[in-house]
């Protein structure tokens, strides 16, 4: 299985792309899609989606794992980046690839095992898990990975059969009272 991880943002966007096989996870590759400070933000989504396609076409990804929208202090860049992220699905969507969202904890508890790590000691254990020599950089690749090895490891969890539904997934049937 080849998993897209993607820290979604719209300034960088990180991604991770991981192939998961048995138990095992080895990084494929990782790195960000970057837009430019001061071009108006319709074009800097255009490009995001462009860049997305790309990936999407390179890898050919059997799921895109991404982590759910989390509002810090800052409002004004939530919006934005929701409007980045809102691109991103979309283009998921229009290359036929499941979506699984995770959020921040998730992707810690899955990692570390502590739902609350700092974000060191789920870089640490990104190095480790996957024998690699360094942190894979920038800072939003690293999480991107993260979050690709978390779904890795929470897909193939017993305690989580592969076809239950998340959100995001596409798997929530919708059930109307008339029928």
């Amino acid at each position: 299985m080849v998993i897209l991880g993607i820290d979604p943002g719209f300034a960088i966007v990180g991604f991770g792309v991981l192939s998961s096989e048995k138990g095992r996870q080895s990084l494929l590759s990782c790195g960000a899609v970057t837009t430019q400070a001061g071009v108006p933000l319709p074009a800097r989504l255009l490009q995001i989606e462009d860049d997305m396609a790309q990936l999407f076409e390179t890898f050919r990804p059997d799921a895109m794992a991404i982590e759910e929208l989390f509002f810090n202090n800052n409002i004004t860049t939530g919006i934005g980046v929701a409007q980045a992220r809102g691109v991103i699905l979309t283009a998921a969507e229009r290359a036929g690839v499941p979506i699984f969202e995770y959020s921040p904890s998730e992707v810690k508890l899955a990692v570390t095992g502590y739902g609350k790590a700092e974000k060191r000691q789920v870089m640490d254990m990104v190095k480790r898990l996957l024998a690699l020599k360094t942190v894979p950089k920038p800072d939003d690749a690293a999480d991107a990975v993260s979050i690709a090895l978390c779904h890795a490891r929470s897909y193939t969890s017993r305690l989580q059969p592969p076809g239950a539904a998340r959100p995001g997934s596409g798997r929530y049937a919708v059930k109307h009272p008339s029928k």
